[in-house]
C-alpha cells in the first residue's frame, strides 16, 4: 500500500528575502547549532512506502508521476527533526527525459519541481511546527548526482565512463543552469566516484556563477574513491576551489566513515559532510537487502563520525525518518 503522508493545502510564500549568502548561511548554522542535520534515503525509502523505483529514471521517475510523495517524504524528514533537504533531481537528466518523450523546456521544468516539492514540504513543515523567521528556516540543497546515475547500469559505483573531463564539464553544466534558476541554497554533488569527475565539477564551479556547492564522494574503502584514486587527493583538489564549501562521503558502506573522515581532514579545514547507506548491502542474486538496518546502531555511528569531525551528517540508501529521528537525539546530546 503506498503511503502519500499529509494532505497540503494551499501555501503562502516562505521563501526567504534574507541577502546572506549560502556560504554565509551554512557558516551560521554549523555555529549555532554545532552541525547540520541531513536527510535520509529518497528512492529507497520511497520504494519502502510502495512507490515504484524499479526504473531508468529511478527516484525521477516519482518526481515525473507522483510528486505528491516527495514533498510528503520531505515533510516528514523535517518533522524527524532534519535541518537540511536534499533535492529529487540526482538522477534527473535531459538525456533520461529524452527518453520518456520530454521536449528540453520539460525537462527543464520538472528539475525545477524538485526544488519546488522541498519547497512545498518545509514551507507545511514551518506552517505545522509554527516557524516563522526565515533565519531558521531548513536549508535546501539541489543535488547533482554523477553522471553514472543516469546509465542506470551501477556506474557510480565505477566510475568507468570513457568520458573526457570537457564532456563530463558539458553534461554537469547544462543540469547546473537549469537548477541555478531556483532558490537552492547549495549544490549536492553527490556519489562522485572518480577524481576524473571531480576535477570537471571543480573547474564548472570555479568558473560559473551560481549556488556554492557541497562534493561528496562514494568509496570502496577508508582510503580510495570508487574508481580507485585516493580520497585524500580529490580532497586537496577540491580545497582550493572556493565554491565548494564542504567536502564529503556519501553512498558508502558506514564501517569506512571514519577512516574517511581522517583522510579529508588531512587534506582540507573545509567542514566535513557525510551521510552513508544504513549499513545493510545489496544482494544482486538474491535481488534483496541484507544486513542491519537499526536506527539506533546508525546513530551511535554518527556519534563518531561526529568525534571524527563530520559536521555534516545524515543518511543514504536505506535509511530513513526514522533514522534522522535517532540522528537528531543522538547528536543533539553529543555535540560539543
Amino acid at each position: 500500500m503506498k503511503v502519500l503522508g499529509p494532505s497540503f493545502p494551499p501555501l503562502v510564500d516562505y521563501r526567504s528575502t534574507a541577502t546572506m549568502s549560502s556560504h554565509d548561511l551554512l557558516t551560521e548554522r554549523l555555529n549555532e547549532k554545532g552541525y547540520l542535520l541531513l536527510d535520509g534515503g529518497l528512492a529507497t525509502e520511497l520504494e519502502r512506502r510502495g512507490f515504484d523505483v524499479n526504473d531508468p529514471l529511478w527516484s525521477a521517475r516519482v518526481l515525473l508521476e507522483e510528486p505528491h510523495a516527495i514533498e510528503a517524504l520531505h515533510f516528514d524528514y523535517l518533522q524527524a527533526g532534519a535541518d537540511c533537504l536534499i533535492t529529487s533531481s540526482y538522477q534527473a537528466s535531459f538525456a533520461g527525459f529524452a527518453k520518456r518523450g520530454l521536449s528540453r523546456e520539460e525537462a527543464i521544468a520538472v528539475m525545477k519541481r524538485s526544488y519546488a516539492v522541498a519547497f512545498r514540504g518545509r514551507a507545511m513543515h514551518l506552517i505545522r511546527s509554527g516557524i516563522r523567521g526565515a533565519e531558521c528556516r531548513p536549508v535546501i540543497a539541489a543535488s547533482i548526482g554523477p553522471y553514472g546515475a543516469t546509465l542506470h547500469d551501477g556506474s557510480e559505483y565505477r566510475g568507468d565512463y570513457g568520458l573526457s573531463r570537457e564532456e563530463l564539464i558539458d553534461f554537469h553544466h547544462e543540469r547546473m543552469e537549469a537548477l541555478a534558476e531556483t532558490d537552492a541554497d547549495l549544490f549536492a554533488c553527490e556519489t562522485i566516484p572518480s577524481l576524473l569527475e571531480a576535477e570537471a565539477l571543480g573547474e564548472l564551479l570555479a568558473e560559473v556563477a551560481r549556488p556554492p556547492a557541497w562534493v561528496c564522494f562514494s568509496c570502496k574503502d577508508g582510503r580510495h574513491l570508487c574508481h580507485g584514486e585516493p580520497i585524500r587527493e580529490a580532497a586537496a583538489l577540491l580545497d582550493g576551489v572556493a565554491a565548494v564549501v564542504a567536502i564529503g562521503v556519501n553512498c558508502t558502506a558506514p564501517r569506512h566513515l571514519e577512516s574517511l573522515i581522517g583522510e579529508i581532514r588531512a587534506a582540507t579545514e573545509k567542514p566535513i559532510v557525510v551521510y552513508p547507506n544504513s549499513g545493510e548491502t545489496w544482494d544482486a542474486k538474491r535481488r534483496c537487502w541484507v544486513g542491519t538496518s537499526d536506527p539506533g546502531e546508525f546513530a551511535r555511528a554518527a556519534e563518531r563520525w561526529f568525534q571524527a569531525g563530520a559536521r555534516i551528517i545524515g543518511g543514504c540508501c536505506r535509511t530513513g525518518p526514522e533514522h534522522i529521528a535517532a540522528l537528531h537525539e543522538r547528536l543533539g546530546r553529543s555535540k560539543v
